[in-house]
């Protein structure tokens, strides 16, 4: 899978984290921080394969402008 960097959010300082990339194969790879809150969590539906991760609202702005 080819990942091609769209943006990082302008919160980070040192690494790319939250940041949002687009694959070769049509989809997202979204790269955040770890939830961890009890109470989101127990809001969601989430199988032992999957996680959910926080990213902030700059990150998803700019691929709405993208597209």
């Amino acid at each position: 899978m080819k990942l091609t960097f769209i943006r990082k959010t302008a919160q980070s300082q040192v690494n790319n984290c939250p940041s949002l990339y687009r694959t070769d194969r049509g989809t997202f790879i979204v790269q955040g921080w770890r939830v961890s809150d009890a109470e989101a969590l127990s809001q969601l539906d989430i199988p032992p394969h999957e996680t959910a991760v926080e990213v902030p609202e700059d990150v998803l702005a700019e691929i709405a402008k993208a597209l």
